[in-house]
């Protein structure tokens, strides 16, 4: 597709819509979204991605359960019924906000090696931080591949604002959505939110979208804070 002039024109690969929005690839969460694309062919039954709030996990981990039709639960609410009922892969949440039965894990992970199965884990910590107070669940987790994705840089970041002024037919140059990007919060949910703002803002004050409107909406986000 030719460019307008004007456009942003960003080095960023542009993959299929799995969900809400289409999940953008910079070098900041590329090793992890590798690993789900090689999927079903992992060399081993597990694996456990590791992020910081607001990085992507959540997001990524749902491309892949739509993809392997896995079940999903949440670690802080794993109980004996969710290894009886093991049938196919598995998504297992947030193991930073504690494990509700740390038995059931380690089945769980058992389970999925034994029958050839596939278990993505997620995390905001690695497994050696984690508080398990099970021996043989805290070895077979620091033994798990762990694949990391980082805070977003400025290259997704600005893929992300691109796509959320598109989502809402908003033209903004280039030069804008880079200011966005230096000065926002650093995270994808920071990126959705400030675009809302802007929208908003431009709807009611009938205005273009400026560098100074982007300036006014991220001042009314750092106040709210």
């Amino acid at each position: 597709m030719t460019a307008s002039p004007g456009q942003l024109i960003l080095d960023l690969a542009q993959r299929p819509a799995l969900g809400a929005e289409d999940f953008l690839v910079s070098r900041s969460n590329q090793a992890a979204a590798e690993v789900i694309d090689r999927w079903p062919d992992w060399p081993h039954a597990s694996v456990m991605v590791v992020a910081p709030a607001r990085a992507g996990k959540t997001h990524l981990a749902n491309v892949w359960r739509l993809k392997s039709g896995a079940a999903r639960l949440q670690a802080n609410a794993l109980r004996e019924a969710d290894a009886a009922s093991v049938s196919g892969a598995l998504l297992v949440e947030d193991l930073h906000a504690g494990i509700a039965d740390e038995r059931v894990l380690f089945h769980l992970l058992n389970l999925v090696r034994e029958h050839k199965l596939s278990m993505l884990l997620t995390s905001r910590i690695a497994p050696g931080e984690l508080s398990v107070r099970l021996p043989d669940l805290r070895s077979r987790l620091r033994a798990l591949p762990l694949v990391a994705i980082a805070a977003p840089d400025e290259t997704l970041l600005k893929g992300v604002l691109v796509k959320h002024f598109s989502d809402r037919q908003l033209a903004v140059e280039p030069h804008v959505v880079s200011y966005i990007a230096l000065h926002m919060e650093q995270s994808m949910a920071a990126a959705a939110s400030v675009v809302a703002e802007i929208d908003r803002m431009a709807m009611t004050a009938h205005r273009k979208v400026t560098r100074a409107l982007a300036a006014e909406a991220l001042a009314r986000q750092a106040h709210r804070s």
